[in-house]
């Protein structure tokens, strides 16, 4: 028999080394996104001084062009010379904001193959180790049942990494096998809400508050599915350590239908809410950085809400801090 304090001592080594596996690997990911970082900014200096130098000679070169031809009034040459130096230098502009932009598209899939990496990693490494300790250590039922939970919410986290690694992959397909339904969306919000909280080992009534106008959407239910899930696991994740969220869903005049999820987080940067919904993006503070993701949910969620013809957009509580995000979709009230 194994003695309370033999298992606490197991107990306590497990975590220890679980906690170190952890830190390792947070670690080594955040050497290799410096490195990264450190390489992809060489790679946009080089553009950008290149495009500049020719700008600059450029545009000496048409200001020496433009004072001979005028001495010698050679208008023709003066005319054709400026233009061709303008089409230049247009062209040179071109290049360089096309380059930026390449350069930080693959900033944003250097970041996010870094975010999957970690994603996969820790919960295989914790995984690993439950399965080691399981093996060589006599634990009580308890501690085992302990064990499987968090191995069973290990899983999940997985689960759902590559699930939505799969729907990015097909979105412009998804939900197609299916025909378009009359949705009551309280139901189907309640039921997204639920999901997250359970994966979560959170309490629905402990968290969300509902404010619901009876509203239907003619839609796939898929569709729905994913677009608040994405949304609410937002909301949880930049929450305040208690989440607190307010979804409410209202009909507006026009046939449309507004549903907005308040989170009671930090809120988001206003120089950042266009980049948040672009694919692979993940914010620069160290609030995001803390949080796991990939940078993918709110690009789904975009994607999705433009498929169905809506819109979504995000700005600041008004009543307490926090993000509002309010997704605009075609619908109609609830007969």
């Amino acid at each position: 028999m194994v003695s309370s304090t033999g298992h606490q001592q197991i107990d306590d080594r497990q975590q220890d080394e679980t906690s170190v596996v952890e830190t390792q690997v947070r670690s080594g990911n955040g050497k290799a996104l410096k490195l990264m970082r450190k390489v992809r900014s060489g790679r946009l200096r080089l553009p950008i001084t290149l495009s500049v130098v020719l700008m600059s000679l450029n545009i000496a070169l048409m200001v020496f062009w433009i004072v001979l031809a005028a001495q010698i009034y050679w208008w023709t040459a003066l005319t054709i010379g400026t233009v061709v130096f303008a089409l230049i230098l247009v062209g040179l502009t071109f290049y360089l904001i096309l380059t930026i932009k390449e350069v930080r598209l693959n900033q944003r899939q250097s970041d996010f193959i870094d975010s999957v990496t970690h994603e996969l990693k820790t919960p295989i490494a914790s995984l690993k180790l439950y399965l080691e300790t399981l093996q060589l250590h006599s634990l009580s039922e308890e501690k085992r049942g302990e064990f499987y939970e968090t191995m069973k919410v290990e899983l999940e986290r997985l689960d759902h990494l590559i699930s939505q690694l799969l729907e990015v992959k097909r979105l412009d397909a998804l939900g197609m096998e299916s025909d378009p339904e009359d949705i009551a969306l309280e139901p189907l919000i309640r039921h997204c809400a639920r999901v997250e909280c359970n994966r979560r080992h959170l309490e629905v009534d402990q968290i969300f508050e509902f404010d619901f106008e009876p509203t239907v959407i003619h839609s796939r239910r898929i569709l729905l599915e994913m677009i608040f899930r994405n949304v609410i696991d937002n909301a949880i994740k930049y929450g305040s350590a208690q989440p607190r969220i307010l979804v409410q869903v209202r009909l507006s005049k026009g046939g449309r239908v507004i549903t907005r999820i308040m989170d009671n987080g930090e809120g988001v940067d206003p120089e950042i809410r266009k980049d948040i919904f672009k694919i692979f993006y993940r914010g620069e503070s160290e609030l995001e950085r803390r949080k796991t993701g990939t940078g993918l949910g709110l690009y789904i969620v975009k994607t999705l809400v433009h498929l169905l013809g809506g819109k979504v957009t995000v700005h600041d509580r008004l009543d307490e801090s926090g993000s509002v995000f309010a997704i605009d979709l075609p619908g109609s009230a609830e007969s």
